[in-house]
């Protein structure tokens, strides 16, 4: 407990609750202005729509019979423990630990909702023509980003690494 109170956690689990509270602040807001399914456009590729996610991403085992919740429910606890050991070892290092904080808060905003709800909420809906993306939210966009980060920290350290005599 102490590791998570000294000042270079209490920064990384500072922005990963900061994801929780945008994400659940946005979810609260579009639950509360549609219903549910109900669709506003706001450009002519991107809408705000209300749909509710049993599954996991773009809805897989959303149909598998209720097992699926409690299921991503202990993935998401098992994440959660894994990240904040990472972010422990790792909180000196700006970019990793930030990348860890995304996910970590992501990964949280998504199982509060299935804790609480039994689903998650997604409102952020981009589509053109006959194409057309899954419904996703704060905390999945948090998630990609900081996976997308850790991805790119990774090649950059095999790149490093690979210039080295």
């Amino acid at each position: 407990m102490r590791d998570l109170l000294n000042p270079s956690m209490r920064k990384w689990l500072g922005i990963a609750l900061a994801v929780i509270v945008l994400d659940h602040l946005a979810k609260f807001w579009v639950s509360s202005a549609l219903d549910y399914q109900e669709a506003i456009p706001v450009l002519p590729f991107f809408s705000l729509v209300l749909v509710h996610n049993t599954g996991a991403a773009f809805s897989f085992l959303a149909d598998a019979g209720g097992w699926q919740r409690w299921f991503f429910i202990t993935v998401g606890i098992v994440a959660t423990v894994v990240i904040v050991r990472l972010l422990k070892r790792h909180a000196h290092d700006a970019h990793l630990a930030f990348a860890l904080a995304l996910v970590l808060g992501g990964a949280l905003g998504n199982v509060i909702d299935r804790v609480v709800l039994g689903h998650v909420v997604d409102f952020l809906y981009f589509h053109y023509k006959s194409f057309a993306w899954p419904a996703f939210n704060v905390a999945d966009s948090a998630i990609t980003v900081g996976a997308a980060l850790l991805i790119r920290d990774s090649l950059r350290g095999k790149q490093a690494s690979a210039s080295k005599p």
